[in-house]
Formats: C-alpha cells, sequence, structure tokens
C-alpha cells in the first residue's frame, strides 16, 4: 500500500488549483452562443464516459467480498446518505444570516453526494486503519449514490434547486447509471486494458470534470448569479462547512466506539463516512442544476479541499496510536499487505 501514502506535507490540493484556474478561466472568457452550445455537449459526453469508465473500474467480486463486512459498511452508508443530509436540512436555519438560498441548495447537495473511494483508501492506508474495508466502503458508498443522490436531490431540494424537475432523473438515468452500468457490463472485456492504463484515464477523468466545471461556470457568468455571492457570505459558507465536518469526524470517531468497532474499522469508518466526492458530485451537479451548477458545486469545492487537509492530519495522529493486536486485526493486517 506504499503507492497510497500522502504527501508529508499537506499544502493546498494541486487539483483544487486547476478546479479554481478553470473558474477564473470561465469568469474572464465564458463560452457564449455556439461555443457554449458546443462546451455543453461536450461536457455531455464527459460526464457520460466518466460514469463508463466508473463502472469498468469497479470490481464486482471485490463489492461482493465487502459484504462480510456489512455491519461497517452499513454505518458508512448511513453516515453518508442519512446523517449528513439531516444535518444539511438542519443548516436550513442559518438562511439568511450566514446563507443565501443559493449558497444553502448547493450545501445541502453536498450533503447527498456519495463518499470518496481515493483519499479514503489513502488516509486510512496513512492511519493504518482498515484498507480493504476503506476500499468498499467507498466502492459501495459511489455506486449507491449514482441512484440514491438524485432520488435524495428530487425529494429534498425539488424545482428550488435550480431548475430541478422530473426530467432530470430521466437524464440522471441517460447520463450517469446507462454509461456506469454498460461499463459493469463490458468490465470482463476491457477490465484489465482500464487497469493497465489507469494513469492515462485518470487524467481523463480529472481533464473531464474541468470541462464539467468550465462549462457549468460559464453559465453562470452569463446567468450573472456571481453577484449573489460576497466575501462574508463566502466567510459563511466556510464556517458551516467547518461545523460540519468537524461534526461529522466525532460522529464517526465516537459512533464507531460506541458501537463496539475495532480501531481500524474505526478509522475506516471515520474517512469513509465524514468524506464527500468532488469526482461524482460535480458531474451530478451538472446535470441536476444546468445553468444554476455553478453556485451548487461551489460548497462541495470548498468541503472537498477542507476535508483533505483537515483529514490528512487526523491520519498521522492516528498512524501513532497504539495498534489493535487482536486476532481479526491481524489477520486484517496481513490481508491488506497482500
Amino acid at each position: 500500500m506504499k503507492r497510497l501514502q500522502w504527501p508529508s506535507r499537506m499544502p493546498v490540493d494541486p487539483y483544487i488549483l486547476l478546479l479554481l484556474g478553470t473558474v477564473g478561466l470561465a469568469a474572464l472568457f465564458p463560452a457564449r452562443g455556439d461555443a457554449a452550445d458546443v462546451a455543453s455537449g461536450a461536457s455531455t459526453a464527459a460526464i457520460a464516459f466518466l460514469f463508463f469508465l466508473y463502472g469498468a473500474r469497479l470490481s464486482t467480486r471485490e463489492a461482493l467480498d465487502g459484504l462480510k463486512h456489512w455491519r461497517l459498511h452499513t454505518t458508512v452508508l448511513v453516515c453518508t446518505f442519512v446523517v449528513f443530509p439531516l444535518l444539511g436540512l438542519a443548516a436550513r436555519g442559518l438562511v439568511p444570516v450566514f446563507l443565501t438560498e443559493p449558497l444553502y441548495q448547493g450545501l445541502l447537495f453536498l450533503t447527498l453526494v456519495p463518499s470518496t473511494i481515493q483519499s479514503s483508501i489513502a488516509f486510512t492506508s496513512i492511519a493504518r486503519g482498515n484498507v480493504p474495508a476503506a476500499i468498499c466502503a467507498g466502492s459501495f458508498s459511489s455506486l449507491v449514490g449514482i441512484v440514491v443522490t438524485p432520488l435524495l436531490a428530487a425529494a429534498l431540494l425539488g424545482r428550488s434547486g435550480g431548475g430541478f424537475s422530473a426530467d432530470s432523473l430521466v437524464q440522471i438515468v441517460l447520463q450517469l447509471l446507462v454509461p456506469f452500468v454498460a461499463g459493469q457490463v463490458l468490465r470482463r472485456w476491457i477490465g484489465a486494458f482500464v487497469v493497465r492504463h489507469k494513469k492515462v484515464l485518470g487524467l481523463v477523468d480529472r481533464g473531464s470534470i474541468l470541462l464539467v466545471v468550465y462549462t457549468a461556470f460559464s453559465e453562470g457568468m452569463v446567468q450573472g448569479i456571481w453577484h449573489q455571492v460576497g466575501p462574508l457570505r463566502l466567510g459563511g459558507l466556510l464556517v458551516v462547512e467547518a461545523v460540519l465536518l468537524a461534526v461529522m469526524l466525532a460522529l464517526t470517531w465516537y459512533g464507531g466506539k460506541a458501537l463496539r468497532f475495532g480501531r481500524e474499522d474505526r478509522i475506516a469508518l471515520q474517512f469513509a463516512g465524514s468524506k464527500k466526492s468532488l469526482a461524482s458530485g460535480l458531474p451530478m451537479a451538472s446535470v441536476l442544476f444546468g445553468a444554476h451548477a455553478s453556485l451548487a458545486v461551489l460548497p462541495l469545492m470548498l468541503f472537498h479541499q477542507m476535508q483533505l487537509m483537515v483529514c490528512a492530519v487526523i491520519a498521522k495522529r492516528r498512524a501513532r496510536d497504539p495498534l489493535d493486536d487482536s486476532r481479526e486485526a491481524v489477520a486484517r493486517r496481513a490481508s491488506a499487505a497482500v
């Protein structure tokens, strides 16, 4: 698992800098007219291809093996799709003092997206937690989120979510679910190719998301929605997100103790159950919110960077904790090493 080691210092995520640069490019040179139509079409194709790759990468056997630890995975799913949304709904009382209505809609959407995979695994590995459980928990969350996130958005955001409607569910099925299923079906033939070229395809992943961000923020600039956001509102949003992250980190850690999970399982639960996926959330927001996606994804982008910085510190501290020497823990560490 050495390849999963995080840098010794935790600067701003370089990919976040690329995302911010893309936002700046959209602010200075937004796509308009025919260029906007071309960018929108390319973004739609990129999203479909992105979820096709997600489907091709997910190992069905690995997911089925993870069912053996169903208590942990169920707890992660409850944290991701029940506790997080409940906290998001509770934040409604912060409008309009701390948040504007559009920013609140983005914050609520943030609480609905699935957990991360890569960073959850990396932090769990650094903290000497249950890495196989983190892999399965992240995979389950991403898989379930393709269906559950749009349904939760329909129920909790409704038409107030920037034009969200029943048509958005059809778009989700066509742009996200169908490509994902196609990737799963074709995995037996293309899975080896995807694994061999994962670095190149990873660049395709990130490039696709950058295109989605550029298209969303271009539409936002054309619509003039950035006049709704000021420094004080952004500061209020950061405070709210810091509290949200702190609450989830505490709930997953101490909740895992109350549920009698071992140290390694609690680490996997904390990192998989307290995080939200930028890679899954951005394409979904583009489909669900359309021209209003720029404000909808802003809370997610900020939360993503915040969770990386905070969890990096926690992972390094957890790495210094005494190891669990129980028979089950030793067997899990042996499995992770393999």
